[in-house]
């Protein structure tokens, strides 16, 4: 009777032990908290659940949170509330310039076709030249807001020859629909679904003025605890992405019903976007630090910026991924 009852202590000792074990473990495991926005290549891999797989294996968590726009991801990335995201050109600059601690991970292709000046269908505005003195409407910070500079610059106007209207992508529809804006600078998939729904037309895309990287960017803190959870998502980013880039439909049916868009709008978004995150080259660098200085010309930031100085250089350990 005494082994017995011995066995059953020792069984609810074991019993014990385990389920105490796995309360710490689970309190030890670490959470990636990434943040990202209604498209992108995020958007694929949140839908896969590679990652949480993969990263199970080194004890990380994933947690998600959605965004609307760029400079309010940037915002969650600076006061703690993500490690990782994905934004346009314009709201990291915006973002160093503000002080955040971040570094710039990795970029996706130009996808310049991606993001483009709106005017209504009927809007007798037939070029950027015409848009002198009109009111724009855009998400200040923004990738669409080197768009418009460029834009400008480009048909020979200065940005002040513009009343700009700063409002996120959703109030920014609200006031082209309403007709109290005469044009509208937004990126996908906001673009193709004013297109396709309020037959928006095309003033201007990015073509042959901007490049339209997505960065995705990481605080400095998180990149130098966890490179290797870095690398393993910069692999997992450019896997989903090249599936992505062979596999259209097959993207858009798994991504429309995500974004609670139609199918065909969804489709036009998923074929305009880059795909194939790698780490940054000179090149690319180059192409950031002229954006930061003609913001800083302009005056919308308040100081000169060295976008070198916030590139993460990945450990020998880590850098064998392109």
């Amino acid at each position: 009777m005494r082994t017995v009852i011995l066995r059953r202590g020792l069984v609810a000792l074991f019993a014990a032990a385990v389920s105490f074990g796995a309360i710490v473990q689970a309190q030890a495991a670490e959470t990636l908290r990434i943040g990202y926005q209604k498209y992108g290549t995020l958007v694929l891999l949140k839908a896969k659940g590679t990652l949480e797989k993969r990263l199970a294996e080194q004890g990380v968590n994933v947690q998600w949170t959605e965004f609307p726009g760029g400079p309010q991801l940037l915002e969650g990335l600076n006061v703690g509330s993500i490690d990782f995201g994905v934004t346009g050109e314009t709201p990291p600059v915006f973002a160093q310039a503000a002080g955040a601690d971040l570094l710039y991970v990795a970029y996706e292709p130009p996808a310049p076709t991606s993001e483009a000046i709106l005017v209504p269908k009927d809007s007798p505005i037939k070029s950027v030249a015409e848009l002198k003195g009109k009111k724009v409407v855009l998400n200040k910070g923004s990738n669409v807001h080197y768009l418009l500079v460029r834009a400008l610059e480009d048909a020979g106007l200065k940005y002040t020859d513009v009343q700009t209207v700063f409002l996120p992508p959703a109030d920014a529809r609200a006031a082209f629909e309403r007709g109290s804006v005469d044009a509208w600078v937004i990126w996908d998939p906001y673009q193709a679904a004013a297109e396709k729904q309020l037959q928006a037309r095309t003033l201007r895309d990015a073509t042959g003025i901007a490049d339209n990287h997505q960065f995705y960017l990481a605080t400095k803190p998180y990149t130098e605890k966890h490179p290797d959870v870095i690398r393993a998502l910069v692999e997992e980013v450019r896997a989903v992405g090249e599936w992505s880039k062979a596999n259209p439909q097959e993207v858009t049916e798994q991504v429309a019903p995500l974004l609670g868009l139609p199918a065909d709008i969804t489709l036009t978004s998923v074929k305009r976007q880059g795909y194939g995150a790698l780490f940054l080259t000179p090149e690319v660098v180059a192409a950031q630090q002229k954006i930061a200085d003609t913001f800083y010309q302009l005056k919308l930031i308040p100081k000169p910026l060295s976008i070198k100085d916030v590139i993460w250089t990945p450990p020998a350990t880590v850098a064998k991924a392109p």
